[in-house]
């Protein structure tokens, strides 16, 4: 992500996300600008699956501005594209991220229908043409049920309410929390190490305390986080995007 940071010089009323695109690397890149009330400098990132580029404003930008702020940043956009993971259907004999492990694909006609983890493989039988749609099925339960274990120890850890918990498909958010205390968690973690996934986790039950990410909020968070934490942000930095390949 780049910023550019600039003194406020009045305000204008916040816009819904406007359309444009711009050439980079020879093929056209659609741009969303969005205007945030809140914002104090302008940001552009890539979208997790290379679809656009994202720029957030301050009230005071100009759309025209923030088109020419990605497009003299143009050789940046081309080497975060082609960072974007090339989006692969998992198929039988491939390899799939499981919790940070690497377990190969294995059909078998007379397997359960529903995957099973079995030896470094994860084993399913059923109609061989719906292999991907179960997989994505099972990874989404297998997030759920350790979304709610990880929740049930961090809220008992930061002595708060435990929270619903609701998975997540979003494509630029690990998770979320809201302010009637439900918790949003990004079902593409099961994919990641443990400690990834927990990190998140802990990130939210800690916004439960501290709706902010203050002094405060960070302390607690270091409380209640049982692992890890700056390796856990390098790795989401280093490799969040190739939890998007699989299944995009």
């Amino acid at each position: 992500m780049i910023d550019w940071l600039r003194r406020a010089g009045g305000t204008r009323p916040a816009a819904p996300p406007e359309r444009r695109s711009l050439i980079v690397a020879g093929r056209e890149l659609p741009v969303a600008i969005r205007t945030l009330r809140t914002a104090r400098r302008m940001t552009l990132r890539i979208a997790p699956d290379g679809s656009e580029a994202r720029i957030t404003m301050p009230p005071w930008g100009r759309s025209g501005e923030a088109l020419a702020f990605a497009r003299e940043r143009s050789d940046w956009l081309a080497l975060q594209l082609a960072a974007v993971p090339q989006r692969t259907a998992p198929g039988v004999g491939e390899m799939l991220s499981y919790r940070g492990e690497r377990v190969v694909i294995v059909w078998r006609a007379d397997a359960p229908r529903r995957p099973v983890l079995d030896d470094g493989a994860v084993l399913l039988g059923g109609p061989s043409d719906a292999v991907e749609r179960r997989l994505h099925r099972w990874l989404e339960s297998e997030a759920l049920r350790l979304f709610r274990d990880d929740v049930a120890s961090f809220a008992a850890a930061a002595d708060v309410a435990e929270p619903r918990v609701l998975l997540s498909r979003a494509r630029r958010r690990w998770g979320s929390c809201t302010s009637d205390g439900t918790v949003r968690l990004n079902w593409r973690l099961i994919m990641a190490p443990d400690f990834v996934r927990r990190s998140v986790v802990a990130h939210e039950i800690a916004h439960l305390a501290h709706f902010d990410h203050g002094p405060r909020f960070h302390a607690f968070l270091d409380a209640i986080y049982d692992g890890d934490l700056p390796a856990a942000n390098r790795w989401l930095k280093r490799e969040g995007r190739t939890l998007y390949a699989p299944f995009g």
